[in-house]
C-alpha cells in the first residue's frame, strides 16, 4: 500500500492544484458562482478520482505487494500479474531476465561441475606416477640426492591433497560422513602422515589428550584440517630442537584442541588476515613455505563440521591454534537419557 501511494502521489498532487485553480479562475474573470456548485464540483470530481485510485490498486495489487515485500527468498519469484498492461509487461520482462539467468546458471554449473571432475581425475592420475618416482628412488645410490627427491616428491603429493580437498569443498555435503571418533587416535594420524616433515625439521610432537576424550566429527577431513595446522607449525618452528605441543582441554559439552608451536609467530598486523585465501603475510614471504590456503581451508572446513577455530600468536614465541569440537559421550548420554 506504501509503495502505491508513492507511485500516485503526483496524480493526488496534481488534481489538488487543479480542483484549486478552478475557483481561482472563476474569482479571475469576476463570475459569481456560488459556493456549493463549486464545492459539489470538487467532491464530485474527488470522488471519481478514488474510484479511480481503487480501481487502479485493485488491478495492480500483486505487482505493488511483490515490490513491497522485504522477504526475499532463494527461489526466485514472479507472481501471475493479473490483466492490468503495466503488471502483464513487468511479468512478461521479468520472465524473460528469469530464463536468461536460469540458461546461465546451468552453464555456469556444468562448467563448474567439468572443472572439478577434471581436476580430481587430474590429482589423481598425478599420483600414480609419483609413486613409481618414490619406488625408483631406491636405486639410486646416493643418498643424498634420493632424499631431496623424497622431500620434494612429498611436497608434490601435499600439494595434490591440498588441491583435491579444496575442489571437494564445492560438495562437501555429499563428502563427509560425521560419527564419534577418539581424538587422540586421530591426532596421532595426522602427526603420523607428516612425520617426515618433523623428522626433516627436527621438530619433535609432544602429546596431552586422554585416551578416554570421544568428538564428533568427520576422520578424513579433520586429519587434513589438522595437518594443515600441523605442516604450518613445523614449517614455521624457526629451526630443529623446537617443540610442537597438542593438548586437549575438557569445556564441559565441548573440546578444546590446542596446537601450540614455539616458532616464529604472526606479526600483530597479519593475525587477522591470516585466514583469509592466498594470504602469506611477511614471515610467509620470508620462508617461502606458505601457499596462503592452509588457514582459509581449515576454517572453511572447521565451519562445514561445527567446529570452531581459534588463533593467537606472539611474535617471536610462538603461535597456538585451538579448535573447539563438540564431545561425542556428552551427545551419546543425552541422547540416551
Amino acid at each position: 500500500m506504501k509503495l502505491f501511494w508513492k507511485d500516485q502521489l503526483p496524480l493526488v498532487l496534481f488534481f489538488i492544484v487543479q480542483m484549486l485553480l478552478v475557483p481561482l479562475l472563476y474569482w479571475l474573470t469576476g463570475e459569481g458562482r456560488p459556493m456549493w456548485i463549486m464545492l459539489y464540483g470538487v467532491l464530485l470530481s474527488g470522488a471519481v478520482l478514488l474510484v479511480y485510485l481503487g480501481f487502479r490498486y485493485f488491478t495492480h495489487r500483486t505487482m505493488y505487494k511483490e515490490l513491497s515485500s522485504e522477504e526475499l527468498g532463494e527461489e526466485f519469484f514472479n507472481p501471475a500479474p493479473g490483466d492490468a498492461p503495466l503488471p502483464e509487461a513487468v511479468h512478461e520482462r521479468i520472465t524473460h531476465y528469469e530464463r536468461l539467468y536460469r540458461e546461465q546458471l546451468h552453464r555456469h554449473q556444468s562448467r563448474t561441475e567439468q572443472h572439478l571432475t577434471f581436476m580430481n581425475r587430474w590429482v589423481h592420475q598425478m599420483k600414480t606416477p609419483i609413486s613409481v618416482i618414490q619406488l625408483s628412488i631406491s636405486e639410486l645410490e646416493d643418498d643424498r640426492t634420493s632424499e631431496s627427491i623424497r622431500e620434494e616428491l612429498e611436497r608434490i603429493r601435499k600439494g595434490l591433497d591440498m588441491v583435491l580437498y579444496t575442489a571437494r569443498l564445492e560438495h562437501f555435503e555429499h563428502d563427509f560422513a560425521v560419527e564419534s571418533i577418539g581424538l587422540r587416535k586421530l591426532a596421532s594420524e595426522a602427526v603420523v602422515e607428516n612425520r617426515k616433515l618433523f623428522i626433516r625439521k627436527g621438530i619433535t610432537p609432544k602429546f596431552a589428550i586422554d585416551n578416554e576424550i570421544q568428538v564428533y566429527t568427520d576422520a578424513k577431513w579433520f586429519r587434513f584440517m589438522l595437518g594443515q595446522i600441523l605442516i604450518n607449525a613445523v614449517n614455521y618452528s624457526g629451526g630443529p630442537g623446537k617443540e610442537v605441543h597438542l593438548a586437549a582441554e575438557d569445556m564441559g559439552e565441548h573440546i578444546k584442541l590446542h596446537i601450540r608451536d614455539q616458532g616464529i609467530g604472526i606479526a600483530p598486523e597479519d593475525i587477522n588476515r591470516v585466514f583469509h585465501p592466498y594470504f602469506t603475510g611477511e614471515r610467509g614471504r620470508q620462508y617461502h613455505e606458505s601457499t596462503g590456503m592452509g588457514l582459509y581451508l581449515v576454517q572453511e572446513i572447521a565451519g562445514k563440521l561445527g567446529h570452531e577455530v581459534e588463533l593467537e600468536s606472539i611474535l617471536g614465541q610462538g603461535t597456538t591454534i585451538s579448535l573447539t569440537l563438540r564431545k561425542a559421550k556428552l551427545l551419546h548420554n543425552e541422547g540416551t537419557s
